[in-house]
């Protein structure tokens, strides 16, 4: 097996002629007849009896030419380009061109990565939003844990009041008839939430556990029912219970409780400090954005559409494995969202080749600065990847190639020597500030990648 001739019919395609000698062509033949005889009828012959030249004479000679053409092609195509520094980007396209006394001459066409061109990346100028939490902020934090550490405390010497859970019975009528969804018994309801129709709730407050009642209220125009629209309902009521959530005190004792801190003040700094630590990722998370906004702009490349193609299908992928952890698939994911397979694809077509483009830029980047990975950062990546996946760090180093991670950490590498060199003016975060959502980070797409 050998490679006679490259070409290069057009932009990032390759064409190649390679061969297949005679002596392995002639054994895949002699494979695809033991394969396939069993199956032939061959009159004056017992079914898989019939002699390999018998069935070539009445069927023609290349009768197993196809499964043995498949079955040398790949090999001889490996044989072919393993000397090759060709970056391969989409699946040979094989063809054969002759079959003859010397063997088996093919043709395979494929596409390669294209020819950059990236420059000015070095200070590229960026802004970094300088954010503080607020008091405000931290209060509400901990008021949120403050919450969810409550006890329900049962209410039996008072009228309801906003604020309380009312258990209660409801039938509404309207028109003097029932109607679908209006019925519900010991519904739990907070008054004063507003998520009952308005009015409801506010004649709930002053009435006692035991009370029946009757209550009156108008159903908005706007009403998601058409039928209900606009219409007065009257709903008879039954309280049953009273509670409300008992919060605990803000004090040492609940900062003992919710945290690993002795003392409210230093859980209420420790809550300060982690907001901040969220605002100053976020910050960074909008400075690689831009930076990727700035690079792609600077990237010059005629890029193959099956790298598109390619990244798309990846993102498929990790779409699918992500729904397959919460427990549902594309199939039912296509259900409730009136997606299908081709949707999804036109849906996250955009962010693929974002994130090609990204990376064509940031490879190009790692070569003209000459930047490369020491043996440490390389086994610190197959480390990485090694828990990411929950497997043996032996087994990830077969799976994943040596070039494979060489190339990924180098990138890494890239995006810091672009951060280290962008030319970054401070803001101060403006909460009345419109988000320019066309320069939102997507969540698909990372830099570092």
């Amino acid at each position: 097996m050998s490679l006679k001739s490259v070409k290069t019919p057009e932009t990032n395609v390759v064409e190649i002629e390679f061969t297949a000698d005679k002596e392995t062509f002639d054994a895949a033949v002699n494979k695809a007849y033991k394969k396939q005889v069993g199956s032939i009828t061959v009159p004056g012959f017992r079914k898989g009896k019939a002699p390999k030249h018998i069935i070539e004479k009445l069927y023609g000679k290349g009768v197993f030419y196809d499964e043995a053409l498949n079955e040398i092609a790949p090999k001889a195509y490996e044989d072919a380009i393993k000397d090759q520094d060709f970056k391969i980007v989409s699946q040979p396209e094989f063809d054969v061109t002759e079959i003859g006394d010397e063997g088996v001459t093919f043709t395979a066409k494929f596409y390669v990565k294209p020819e950059v061109e990236i420059s000015d990346y070095a200070g590229i100028a960026v802004t970094k939003t300088v954010r503080e939490a607020s008091d405000d902020e931290v209060n509400a934090e901990i008021e949120q844990t403050q919450k969810r550490n409550s006890r329900q405390v049962e209410i039996n010497d008072r009228p309801a009041q906003d604020g309380d859970i009312a258990v209660i019975d409801f039938d509404g009528y309207v028109d003097g008839k029932q109607f679908a969804g209006g019925k519900a018994d010991k519904y739990n309801l907070t008054l004063g939430s507003g998520s009952f129709i308005p009015g409801f709730e506010e004649q709930i407050v002053g009435k006692n556990i035991g009370d029946e009642f009757d209550v009156n209220v108008t159903f908005p125009e706007d009403y998601h029912a058409s039928e209900l629209a606009g219409k007065p309902a009257v709903f008879k009521v039954k309280l049953h219970e009273l509670k409300f959530n008992e919060l605990p005190a803000l004090d040492d004792e609940f900062a003992k409780d919710v945290s690993e801190f002795d003392t409210f003040d230093e859980y209420k700094a420790d809550v300060k400090a982690k907001i901040n630590d969220r605002y100053k990722a976020q910050a960074e998370s909008e400075v690689e954005e831009q930076l990727i906004n700035a690079l792609i702009e600077k990237l010059k490349a005629e890029i193959p559409e099956p790298m598109f193609a390619a990244e798309t299908e990846n993102f498929v992928r990790d779409f699918d494995s992500r729904l397959r952890m919460q427990g549902l698939d594309l199939g039912t994911y296509f259900k409730y969202t009136g997606l299908d397979l081709d949707a999804l694809r036109k849906q996250m077509r955009p962010q693929a080749e974002r994130q090609v483009k990204t990376r064509l830029a940031l490879e190009k980047i790692a070569a003209l600065e000459n930047i490369a990975p020491t043996d440490e950062e390389i086994n610190a990546e197959y480390e990485r990847i090694a828990a990411d996946a929950k497997l043996d760090l032996d087994k990830v180093k077969e799976i994943v190639s040596d070039e494979m991670v060489r190339e990924d950490v180098a990138v890494k590498k890239a995006v810091d020597f672009v951060k280290e060199k962008a030319v970054v003016t401070e803001k101060p975060y403006d909460p009345n500030e419109k988000k320019d959502e066309a320069g939102e980070a997507d969540e698909y797409v990372k830099i570092d990648e």
